[in-house]
């Protein structure tokens, strides 16, 4: 079951995101400020966690968002899937719940932006799996020699 973010949910996610091998404190830190930010508030919009919960376990999550000073390009800042719950169709679920979010509020892009480290070569491939395409690449980004890799994926929703 997918369902909204409630402020109790806020120390289970922190605790999926310290079991990620691939995130460092800081990012935990900066996907905890959204997340945060989100039970804070019920009622912003620039935040949307939406949490996949099985028996009363939550076991990954997604924070979509639409991006500033566009009419319809959402931006999805975390999904994230209990390490222990891998390769069980749960990012699939995940991504499919955002992209209908997004559709449902009129978006055209769901933009995903990764790293090019090794170690997020499952996260690239994840993208690439459910017909996201790279959009862009910025060398040196992060860090010398390690790329930010821009995912999207296009809806041809027509706006009325």
């Amino acid at each position: 079951m997918i369902r909204k973010l409630k402020p109790d949910d806020v120390p289970e996610i922190e605790s999926i995101l310290r079991k990620i091998k691939n995130f460092s404190e800081e990012e935990v830190n900066v996907a905890m400020e959204l997340v945060n930010a989100a039970a804070s508030d019920p009622n912003q919009t620039d935040y949307n966690v939406f949490v996949y919960e099985k028996g009363s376990e939550i076991i990954g999550y997604h924070c979509t968002g639409k991006r500033p000073l566009t009419d319809a390009v959402y931006d999805l800042y975390w999904i994230v899937t209990n390490p222990d719950f891998e390769n069980k169709g749960i990012g699939k679920t995940l991504i499919e719940h955002a992209e209908n979010f997004v559709m449902k509020n009129k978006g055209r892009w769901l933009l995903a932006e990764t790293s090019s480290r090794d170690s997020y070569e499952g996260t690239r491939n994840f993208y690439l799996r459910n017909n996201y395409s790279i959009l862009s690449e910025i060398n040196d980004f992060y860090s010398m020699g390690d790329r930010l890799i821009i995912f999207g994926k296009y809806f041809n929703n027509k706006q009325n």
